[in-house]
């Protein structure tokens, strides 16, 4: 349970509403009129952040990141700050930064960062396009602006193309069980992803409609016979790397087979997700798009590379 609070904490993470010094960004018209600081020393507050940072070639500025950064691999060696909600304030302050970027959430739920009299940049990866605007917001700000627009409109033009190619194919309905209970040899306690901008947004753009189109509930638990009335063409399970290591791909996909009914466990289509780009609503985002996408239409030829022109590992 401690292990399915983190996990659906972690998700909820990704909605927020951009704030920049307190103001909020509405469109993108507002970058002119954005402050600039010197930037020599950052502190990264989100795995997500840490890798736009890296992206846009600010790396060697990060001077601090939370303890569940490890992507990309040099960001292992920077010092840690806390996590997500935990955060080390001595540790902060000690790292003396120029800047600390930050999810709305965390200012939120901290309000000790008020204290530090540190400037603070809070962002937001509500949704896709709220991803692509930080590229454009932390670029302009740390002075990487040409790199930021850059990058934004690569992306912007990548999911173009991933839309075009899915706009007159059929919409399987797809469901993203988002945390479950795993190792007891059956389903238990299915949490799905509904009333969900991020995710509704990427299985649109990879060709299908989400088969949980409830409102009000971001993550409802689904029982056995709530699932066989949603009966999705795909199901996307969400599996953590050390969770797939621990019980085994074979043992994780039985857990299904107990409805048998359902029609993506009757044609085999049951994925299992465990990448960590998955899990980090950051610039490898595109990543699980595509990977989606894949799926959902594997008669379709997809070029992971085609739209993307900058360097970004996958």
């Amino acid at each position: 349970m401690i292990y399915r609070a983190t996990l659906i904490t972690a998700i909820l993470m990704v909605f927020a509403v951009s704030l920049l010094a307190h103001q909020q960004i509405e469109r993108p018209m507002h970058l002119k009129a954005m402050p600039r600081w010197k930037c020599d020393r950052i502190v990264s507050m989100a795995p997500s952040i840490t890798e736009t940072l890296y992206a846009l070639g600010l790396g060697d500025r990060v001077v601090g990141v939370t303890r569940n950064s490890t992507y990309p691999p040099e960001a292992k060696d920077k010092a840690r700050v806390g996590s997500y909600f935990d955060p080390n304030f001595e540790a902060i302050l000690a790292l003396k930064p120029d800047l600390v970027i930050m999810l709305e959430e965390q200012e939120k739920s901290s309000p000790g960062f008020a204290k530090l009299e540190l400037e603070t940049l809070v962002v937001s990866n509500q949704t896709l396009q709220g991803i692509i605007e930080s590229f454009r917001v932390i670029g302009r700000v740390c002075g990487k602006g040409p790199e930021g627009r850059r990058m934004a409109a690569s992306y912007e033009n990548r999911l173009r193309q991933i839309r075009e190619k899915t706009r007159d194919l059929p919409r399987p309905s797809v469901l993203f069980a988002v945390d479950r209970t795993f190792g007891c040899g059956h389903l238990a306690d299915v949490y799905v992803a509904a009333d969900d901008d991020y995710l509704d947004e990427m299985v649109e753009l990879a060709g299908g409609r989400n088969a949980c189109r409830q409102r009000g509930i971001r993550y409802p638990i689904v029982s056995s016979e709530g699932l066989l009335w949603l009966n999705p063409d795909v199901i996307v399970d969400l599996v953590p790397s050390i969770t797939l290591d621990e019980y085994g791909r074979s043992a994780i996909l039985d857990d299904w087979n107990d409805l048998w009914r359902l029609s993506a466990v009757e044609h085999h289509r049951v994925l299992i997700f465990s990448q960590d780009y998955a899990f980090i609503p950051g610039p490898r985002f595109i990543r699980l798009v595509e990977d989606l996408a894949r799926a959902i239409h594997p008669e379709v030829f997809w070029d992971r590379s085609e739209g993307l022109d900058f360097n970004i590992a996958p």
